[in-house]
């Protein structure tokens, strides 16, 4: 029996985020999101994509990296700054995962 992309990632992530203290999942953003100290991450969507929180302020920089796009709620519909949505393709390596999580994660604990 084979899993989903999406069950795949959630599984990476929760290794990646088994150190981290009040760390919980939540289904939010038709996905698994997973918070940490109340404040949502990362969320892991069923094509095996990564909604990713990023700062505001470095949106752009981190839409230029390979895999990354504007999130969307719904068809057309930009989440506007803060939200990327990471491809599955482009996270194929704990290193390229990881590299959005360090992001995501440093935001969560500036704000």
């Amino acid at each position: 029996m084979s899993t989903s992309p999406q069950s795949e990632l959630i599984d990476r992530l929760r290794d990646l985020l088994a150190g981290e203290p009040s760390t919980r999942e939540v289904s939010m953003f038709g996905g698994r999101s997973f918070m940490v100290n109340d404040k949502m991450v990362v969320s892991a969507r069923k094509p095996g994509d990564l909604l990713v929180r990023v700062p505001a302020e470095r949106h752009d920089e981190l839409l230029a990296r390979p895999g990354a796009e504007e999130a969307e709620m719904g068809a057309g519909r930009t989440m506007g700054p803060g939200w990327i949505s990471v491809s599955a393709a482009h996270l194929d390596t704990e290193a390229a995962l990881s590299e959005w999580l360090d992001v995501a994660l440093a935001h969560n604990r500036a704000r």
